[in-house]
Parts: C-alpha cells; sequence; structure tokens
C-alpha cells in the first residue's frame, strides 16, 4: 500500500525504481494518429452508453483520489485475488523497473451479483452501480461486435456466444499520476492482450501507443465517447487468414496471429505517462472464454481455407499458464503455440 502513486505526495524526480534502460523507454517523438472510426448504424442513438463511459471515469477518479486508508482494505500483491487494488505491475519475475501507474482490477461472473458487489469498492457513493451498468453496456456491445465480425467473415453470428464468451467479464481501471520525467519510464509494458476481445475507454489525456512497422510506435488520439477495440489472442485463435486478408487490407495495424490461423494480429500495445498536471485514467473491460474452452482455429474457416491450422489447440486455461510463464509479449506466445 506505501508504493501505491495515487496516494503518494507528488514528487519532483522519477525514483531509480521507475527507470527503464534507454532502448525501452517512449520515443523523444512519435507520430499521432486517430485509430479507424466506424460509421454509426441505423438505429436509435447510443447516449445511454456515451453516458456510462463518462459516469465510470468520473467515478474512478474520485476513487483514486480517496485518502489511502479508504483504499487500502482493497490492496493486494496477490496476483490470483480477482478484485484487487495494486502498483507498478510487473509482467515477468525478476524485472527490475517498475510501471508508473496504479490499476483497481475487478472481476464478475455474468451477470453480476451479490457476491460480486460485496467484493467491489464501496467508495465513493454508488460506485458499484455505476461499475455494473458500465459493464453491462461495454459487454453488450463487445458481443454486438463479434456478431458484426461473424457476418463479415462468414460465419453464423453467434458462433462468440457460449463458453466463447461465457467466462469472466475483468474491468481493468488503469490510473497514471502526473509523472516527473514521463521520458524515462513507462505506464504499461508493451503487450498483446490474452482474452477474446477487449473494449477501451481511454478518457481525454493521451498515453495509450500501438506498435507500427519497424519497431516504431504511434501515439493514438483520445476519440471523445468512442471506444478503442482490440483483438485479443483468442479471437486470433478462433478465425482464419484468407477471410480477414479481405477484410484488412487496408488497415495498417493487421498482421499474423494465432487465431486467425497467422494473419490478424491482436494489436501489441502500450501506455507512456504524461507530464500533464492531470492524471490519466483508461477503463479496459475484457470478454474472456471459459477455462475449459477451447482455443483453436474454427474448423469452417480452416477447411474453406483449404490449409492446416498453424498453431496448436488447447484450452484456455492451459494458454493462461503458458502466457504468464513465457510474459505478454507477442513472440513468446506465437513460439510457445506454433506447430
Amino acid at each position: 500500500m506505501a508504493n501505491l502513486l495515487s496516494s503518494a505526495a507528488s514528487q519532483e524526480t522519477l525514483p531509480d525504481s521507475f527507470v527503464f534502460p534507454e532502448d525501452q523507454r517512449p520515443p523523444t517523438s512519435t507520430a499521432a494518429v486517430e485509430l479507424p472510426v466506424p460509421p454509426p448504424r441505423r438505429g436509435p442513438p447510443r447516449r445511454p452508453r456515451r453516458r456510462q463511459g463518462a459516469r465510470i471515469l468520473q467515478a474512478l477518479d474520485k476513487f483514486f483520489a480517496l485518502p489511502a486508508e479508504d483504499k487500502a482494505a482493497f490492496y493486494s500483491d496477490d496476483k490470483d485475488k480477482p478484485n484487487r487494488l495494486f502498483s507498478g505491475s510487473m509482467y515477468r519475475a525478476g524485472e527490475r523497473e517498475r510501471y508508473w501507474r496504479d490499476c483497481l482490477r475487478l472481476t464478475c461472473a455474468f451477470p453480476v451479483d451479490d457476491a460480486t458487489w460485496n467484493d467491489w469498492p464501496d467508495k465513493p457513493h454508488r460506485i458499484r452501480e455505476v461499475v455494473e451498468r458500465f459493464l453491462m453496456a461495454t459487454r453488450a456491445l463487445g458481443m454486438e461486435l463479434l456478431r458484426l465480425l461473424c457476418e463479415g467473415v462468414g460465419l453464423r453470428h453467434d458462433y462468440f456466444d457460449g463458453e466463447l464468451s461465457g467466462g469472466a467479464v475483468i474491468v481493468t481501471v488503469n490510473h497514471y499520476p502526473p509523472c516527473p520525467d514521463p521520458a524515462r519510464t513507462l505506464g504499461l509494458p508493451p503487450h498483446c492482450d490474452r482474452n477474446l476481445i477487449t473494449l477501451l475507454r481511454q478518457g481525454d489525456v493521451p498515453g495509450l501507443q500501438v506498435a507500427y512497422r519497424g519497431g516504431d510506435w504511434i501515439d493514438v488520439r483520445p476519440v471523445p465517447g468512442a471506444f478503442v477495440v482490440n483483438f485479443g489472442h483468442q479471437l486470433e485463435a478462433r478465425l482464419h487468414l484468407d477471410h480477414f486478408r479481405q477484410i484488412f487490407t487496408a488497415t495498417r495495424y493487421g498482421d499474423r496471429g494465432i487465431a486467425t490461423n497467422g494473419l490478424l494480429k491482436s494489436v501489441e500495445h502500450r501506455a507512456v505517462p504524461d507530464a500533464a498536471a492531470r492524471p490519466r485514467t483508461s477503463v479496459a473491460t475484457f470478454i474472456m472464454p471459459t477455462g475449459d474452452c477451447l482455443v483453436a482455429p474454427a474448423e469452417e474457416l480452416v477447411a474453406a481455407a483449404g490449409e492446416g491450422p498453424r498453431y496448436r489447440a488447447v484450452t484456455f486455461r492451459e494458454f493462461m499458464e503458458v502466457y504468464k510463464a513465457v510474459g505478454a509479449r507477442r513472440e513468446g506466445v506465437e513460439k510457445a503455440f506454433k506447430t
């Protein structure tokens, strides 16, 4: 709890434990881009989802601004604890560097029940209600996107229903306080998401970067009222390359991965801190498979392409064991699962 950045006094210099080697630091300058934003579909306006997005950011900013004693009950360094508050998380054992962020991670089976509520923070006022409404709205949006994706690649519309999306729903809130020396540290290391699909609400303070060709990084400008949608390893493992080659030809972020059987990658991304006076808070909703769900390319798409799978089939539980062991970088995950 003593390491919680949001409860510490502002610092004029960056502690040595947060300093990264030069080759891992944010570049001195990057291109800032706006990710493609799909045109709105015909139908009723999405104002309720927009309101939920604004309310969740307001409530969580208030949570991190609480006195340390009000947050102490939720702080834990136990990585197996489903609901916890922690700081400076490390992706691989033995890493010396710490990351300039605090994180509140909330996990629940779907739909939310009373037991889940009791494990969530109860301050500030009505935060549990706000989190539940946000979680339900973003999960519904994620499932809608998956159904549209099925329509685009020729799968039945409910292909991702059931165990493929029936695991726990995880809400991860990353809070990045103003940093005294953002050029020498990171908020989050480069990684790819382990789940099916992620919906990220950035807020209005920049900090998200995505990997580009040649090892470059691109700043992603926040878009007011919008979500950043990221495909996780499990979505890669389900979809097949030839269908995605047609869909993502004009997209600069498409590449090879497990579930597309080699074409579409879950975009490697990271977070960089900022020296701005305001903290940055982002909220990510992760839609997960069940532990026994088989991670493998969709048989329909493999057969249509006329080639064998490039990655071996494992359960999601087995995948997570390897993911934690090799780290979240793409190279390690791909090497572990290639046939």
